[in-house]
């Protein structure tokens, strides 16, 4: 049987752009078409050419070699003509190999907002498809509001898409956009619209993710007859986000129940990308990738207790729904005072290290582990720790250095101008092959203090942390009052691309932070000489 195709359309630039705190750079929007082209997507689109200096610039060429480059606008405003409205020939001169018009297709916009009569509107949208076909553009029309629109008149609703299809646009999308939409109520909505003669080869579904079905609406116009799905990378955008396509894409190629009847652009090899895409992408945004992601978070195929870790020994089908290894993740057995031997063998072969479930050393790791995580560690968000703490109890590691002390001054004060001024300052003393080193950092706190202090100097190690990047750094109080035990977090990240965790607990928020520095340090002196494994690597 041959399988239809499934049009995957990204607007991660445009409306993913309307995610609160994210604003893309031009660069930012070049690098993320890049990426999102070489990964293979259908449609990239890039924002709203004319609306601001950013999209203008980068709609200045054409961004993408493989996927159609979109332009986003509004359809050309009631009352002018095509040839003179200016917003249309921003959309028209810009460097794009497609137009999606926003039109509306809710009566009761087309009155409050536009101000215009419903044929008006009907106008706007024959009018500015056309214009867009004239000039060899391929044309989309984004349905505003469509599934709100059509419970509120039915025909109208139709009326706004039928006159897109008919004008000549490649696609009419339907969109949830306030996202509060059921996935029956899609499925029936779809039906009802391609009975109306607009053919689901030719529609799309823009779903949101205000109830947290964005995913399960998109499937559901998918099995209703559309074959064009729009989203964002992560699902980022407004309020509660778009359609992830990152939950979708292997959704659609490893679920036979789509697999059978569909295709998409993204193949088997292509999938193999789709976690190092997903975690790209946040590290261009500057935050830490989601953990419990479907398929590609580092606990997507994570499992903590004892008995599942024993069957995922035996057979990993028992506990997964695909193979990590599909979407370039891995599995990962996590170690805590939950966790049995299974776990824990599991946990160290897939480090490389060997150790016999009769060894008493591996009784002695359990313990420790078991002790330390009752005092406030937690070695299953932190693999990095875990690894050095198996192999310092069931081996040795190299003392690449030693700490003879350290001192944290925080002083606040006045400045010249009477403002409050807090000063944080870090001395830490080292010791690498018998010679003392001195460090003497100024930091945006005690922490970042101690840590600038930590590795301004590391002697001859110091060109191999250069790279070394705190990616992340987390505070939990574990029990009330000032004497409160501190666990902290830290995530790192090298040039290799490569993400590790490290933990450290104290009842002091500077010896734990420092702890947790300690190991991360370590950590990476370890992996650059592959006397680490990759399984703290996301």
């Amino acid at each position: 049987m041959t399988r239809e195709k499934i049009y995957l359309f990204d607007t991660t630039l445009r409306d993913g752009q309307q995610t609160p705190g994210i604003d893309f750079s031009v660069e930012d929007k070049i690098a993320i078409a890049g990426m999102l082209d070489e990964f293979g997507l259908d449609y990239v689109e890039g924002g709203y050419p004319g609306a601001n200096p950013t999209d203008t610039a980068f709609f200045s060429e054409k961004r993408t070699t493989q996927a159609r480059f979109v332009a986003f606008g509004m359809t050309k405003r009631a009352g002018i003509s095509a040839s003179n409205d200016p917003g249309l020939a921003s959309l028209l001169q810009a460097e794009s190999d497609a137009i999606c018009f926003v039109a509306k297709s809710w009566d009761y916009h087309v009155k409050v907002a536009l101000g215009c009569t419903n044929e008006e509107n009907l106008e706007s949208i024959a009018e500015s498809v056309k214009a867009a076909v004239a000039a060899g553009k391929e044309a989309l029309v984004d349905c505003e509001h469509f599934f709100d629109g059509y419970k509120a008149n039915p025909a109208y609703a139709i009326a706004c898409a039928k006159t897109a299809y008919e004008s000549g646009a490649r696609w009419v999308v339907l969109c949830d956009t306030n996202g509060g939409t059921q996935p029956p109520e899609i499925r029936n909505i779809v039906h009802a619209v391609i009975a109306a003669g607009v053919p689901g080869h030719c529609l799309g579904i823009h779903a949101h993710n205000d109830t947290g079905q964005a995913v399960a609406n998109s499937l559901a116009a998918v099995e209703a007859g559309v074959r064009q799905i729009q989203g964002t990378l992560n699902g980022i955008g407004e309020r509660c986000g778009n359609a992830n396509l990152v939950t979708l894409i292997p959704t659609l190629a490893l679920k036979e129940t789509y697999s059978s009847r569909f295709e998409t652009s993204i193949d088997t090899e292509r999938l193999l990308n789709l976690t190092r895409l997903s975690h790209a992408f946040d590290e261009l945004l500057n935050r830490s990738p989601d953990h419990q992601m479907p398929y590609v978070g580092a606990s997507a195929f994570a499992t903590k207790a004892g008995i599942h870790a024993s069957a995922l020994l035996k057979d990993p089908r028992t506990y997964e729904h695909v193979t990590p290894e599909s979407v370039g993740n891995f599995r990962k057995v996590m170690v805590s005072d939950q966790g049995g031997k299974a776990n824990f063998i599991n946990a160290l072969k897939r480090r490389g290290i060997e150790v016999g479930k009769d060894d008493p050393k591996l009784d002695r790791l359990i313990a420790l582990v078991k002790e330390r995580e009752a005092s406030g560690y937690a070695y299953e968000g932190a693999d990095a720790s875990f690894e050095l703490l198996a192999r310092r109890t069931l081996g040795t590691i190299p003392e690449f250095f030693s700490v003879e002390g350290f001192r944290i001054m925080v002083e606040r004060r006045f400045d010249s101008h009477g403002r409050v001024k807090i000063v944080s300052e870090a001395v830490v003393k080292i010791v690498i092959d018998g010679q003392t080193i001195m460090s003497v950092a100024e930091g945006d706190g005690p922490v970042n203090a101690l840590d600038l202090a930590l590795r301004k100097d590391f002697g001859k190690y110091q060109h191999e942390i250069d790279d070394l990047v705190l990616a992340d750094f987390k505070v939990r109080i574990l029990n009330g009052g000032t004497e409160a035990i501190t666990r902290v977090l830290i995530e790192s990240t090298d040039s290799d691309g490569v993400r590790w965790w490290t933990v450290g607990v104290s009842e002091n928020i500077i010896d734990a932070s420092f702890q947790a520095l300690m190991d991360s340090v370590i950590y990476k002196l370890m992996k650059n000489r592959q006397l680490a494994g990759k399984i703290a690597a996301e």
